[in-house]
């Protein structure tokens, strides 16, 4: 009997808690609103309870309704339905009186408007109230036995001298506290080249990084750029790492009934949401259901978007007024893009991650981009980058409390795909794009041999395809036509330019595979070589002469394939392993005719991205190379996939090692 009355006791303070400020929310907006009467307070507490209930029932009825129309039409379904409850709410409650449906708007807005301020001045900005009746689950007792799960969290973006910063500055509290208390390791491991999400997230998935150069590269099968980004290339992308990685004996991490989300790959996950790669597909709407039926929860992630794009043209605006260096314009597309990847689709991943949780998936993955996006234009230890940093760690949290309360015992590791280096971009340095200086390049030996720039390039003069986009974010550079693109694929003397980061891919579409070797350049464009190498703000050019794979710098080179040295070796400053990062990828049947790099500092560890980037990635140097894994401590990093090439050395290295660590980890413990 003693037991039971507290259990009632909890619920029943459970209940007020979640019901107080939903009715404090519609006393401020009932006092705002001109058409809604209230008689007492106490039939506001009453009208929150009468959503709290139709909230339940709602996506109990819906629940079958949305699982075949797809996620976008449950969205619409979704917001009808809270107006809906809410104007039942006041009117079914007979202390309250609506007077019009423009009304009911005004209270809608106003008091998703409230919620939002509330927990702004209480300090609580983070994604709980996304999943807070999941979070008001007990967990199971302390003699259940409840099978074993695993939650990857992919920081996007995240270094580990970044990791060691945030743990000093509290940026990064959740993480912090896992670590001091034992109940986490952090170690870094090395990215190989690329440094991208498409590669990094293809090894940890699927344990294959085959034939990905790049975040775009021209494709000489088909005869096109590919996109990462781009639903059509991020499918066909995937076939082909998964045809690799099953020929090498490996299956998706994620086969068994696992679920990807936010991700540009499936892992062959059965429920897949936000994937690029599967997005074309389209899929059920049930998924959604929790986070677009609930009162107020949609709203408020739409207000709290708009709340960052005031703050990303703030913040952008302080950049320059206190002449912060380096810095780039910060408007467009990206404006949005933050808004977007820093609240609606941060409270998306986690309503889905919490939905899946709660299912009882063996194997979740999840991609946050917050920090990657922000930092690729505001800087890499920027404040602002930082407070994106830390939403995702205190997101962390909100996952860990759900999986606490959820049917299986899940354990949470968290990895980044790779880290960012920071620097003046190529433009800033050099003084104009780098799709310029090759159209000066060609053009200075070979007028008979026009080339195509994109408007932000220059006038159209003949065949050379531009081609540089931000990861989401379409570029000035990038606004190529689909006539263009065609006549790129099937003209002759065209040269291909896709940048990605800090290096550039130059193919050449109309030669086998795309390529010609160094001769073949020297022989049609003898310009282009030494005059790339010999501007400032690019480190080398990696090129074939016949079998052999040469790096070409201002003042020597070094041959990949056999080691020789001659003047002054151009990849001293990247370290002891990017002669073999940038052999394995020169092999990929993918692999451009040219491979240009930015240069690095080897004090400051800056590099100049070929794109409008104050942070970048996708190449080598700096903290980019320098990615993290977060897991728990009884879990041990095999000592035979440790990498030690490298005298004094032993770091795990490339995404597939990563993936085969996972796989243990999951064998271990019977996943």
């Amino acid at each position: 009997m003693r037991s039971w009355f507290a259990f009632t006791a909890r619920d029943t303070r459970d209940l007020l808690v979640s019901l107080l400020p939903t009715a404090f929310a519609l006393w401020i907006s009932a006092h705002l609103v001109t058409g809604v009467r209230v008689d007492s307070p106490f039939w506001l507490l009453a009208s929150a309870a009468v959503l709290a209930v139709g909230d339940l029932l709602v996506r109990l009825v819906l629940g079958p309704l949305v699982a075949l129309i797809g996620p976008l039409p449950t969205v619409v379904v979704g917001v009808a339905v809270q107006l809906l409850l809410l104007h039942t709410a006041l009117t079914a409650v007979p202390g309250l009186d609506l007077r019009s449906l423009n009304a009911l708007w005004q209270v809608y807005l106003w008091t998703g408007l409230v919620a939002v301020v509330a927990r702004w001045v209480v300090g609580s900005n983070d994604s709980r109230w996304v999943v807070r009746e999941l979070l008001r689950h007990r967990p199971r007792p302390p003699g259940a036995v409840r099978e074993p799960g695993l939650l990857v969290v992919q920081v996007d973006g995240l270094s580990m001298p970044l990791l060691q910063f945030g743990l000093h500055s509290g940026t990064l509290t959740t993480i912090a506290r896992w670590l001091r208390e034992g109940s986490h390791h952090a170690e870094g491991w090395r990215v190989r080249l690329p440094s991208t999400t498409p590669a990094s997230q293809a090894g940890f998935l699927h344990g294959s990084t085959e034939d990905i150069p790049a975040f775009r590269w021209w494709d000489p099968e088909l005869r096109r750029v590919l996109v990462a980004n781009r639903p059509a290339d991020a499918a066909v992308m995937e076939e082909r790492v998964r045809a690799a990685a099953h020929a090498a004996g490996r299956t998706g991490l994620l086969a068994r009934d696992g679920a990807s989300i936010g991700n540009v790959f499936s892992g062959e996950a059965s429920h897949a949401h936000l994937v690029v790669s599967t997005s074309r597909v389209g899929g059920s709407g049930r998924p959604y259901l929790r986070y677009v039926a609930r009162p107020f929860v949609l709203l408020r992630s739409v207000l709290l978007t708009l709340g960052e794009v005031v703050k990303e043209v703030y913040q952008g605006w302080h950049q320059r007024v206190r002449r912060v260096e380096p810095r780039i314009p910060r408007r467009g597309w990206y404006v949005l893009l933050r808004a977007l990847t820093n609240a609606l689709l941060r409270d998306l991943n986690v309503a889905l991650v919490a939905q899946e949780l709660s299912q009882g998936r063996p194997v979740v993955f999840v991609d946050f981009l917050d920090y990657d996006e922000v930092a690729h234009h505001a800087g890499v230890a920027r404040a602002e980058s930082l407070d994106a940093l830390a939403g995702v760690d205190r997101v962390l949290q909100t996952l860990a409390d759900v999986a606490a309360a959820s049917p299986r015992d899940y354990r949470v590791v968290v990895v980044s795909d790779h880290g960012q280096a920071q620097g003046p971009t190529f433009e800033q340095v050099a003084g104009r794009p780098l799709q310029e200086l090759v159209f000066e390049l060609l053009d200075r030996e070979l007028p008979t041999h026009p080339v195509v720039t994109t408007a932000a390039v220059g006038e159209v003069r003949g065949r050379v395809e531009v081609l540089a986009r931000d990861f989401a974010t379409p570029t000035r550079a990038e606004r190529v036509s689909a006539r263009h693109e065609e006549e790129t694929a099937s003209g002759a003397d065209s040269v291909v330019v896709a940048t990605a980061g800090c290096t550039a891919l130059l193919s050449v579409p109309e030669a086998p595979g795309g390529r010609i070797d160094l001769a073949e350049f020297d022989r049609r464009w003898p310009a282009l070589v030494p005059g790339l190498v010999g501007t400032r703000g690019i480190g080398f050019v990696v090129g074939r002469r016949g079998e052999e794979v040469v790096a070409v710098g201002p003042e020597g080179e070094h041959h990949l394939v056999s080691g020789r040295v001659s003047g002054v070796d151009p990849l001293t400053p990247f370290g002891p392993r990017a002669a073999g990062d940038l052999l394995r990828l020169m092999r990929f049947r993918t692999a451009p005719a040219l491979l240009v790099h930015s240069t690095l500092d080897p004090v400051t560890g800056e590099v100049h991205a070929f794109e409008e980037q104050v942070g970048s990635h996708g190449g080598l140097g700096g903290w980019q190379n320098e990615a993290v894994l977060v897991h728990p401590a009884e879990w041990k990093v095999a000592e035979d996939l440790r990498d030690r090439s490298v005298p004094g050395e032993a770091p795990l290295v490339g995404a597939t090692t990563i993936h085969e660590q996972l796989v243990r980890w999951m064998e271990e413990v019977g996943l």
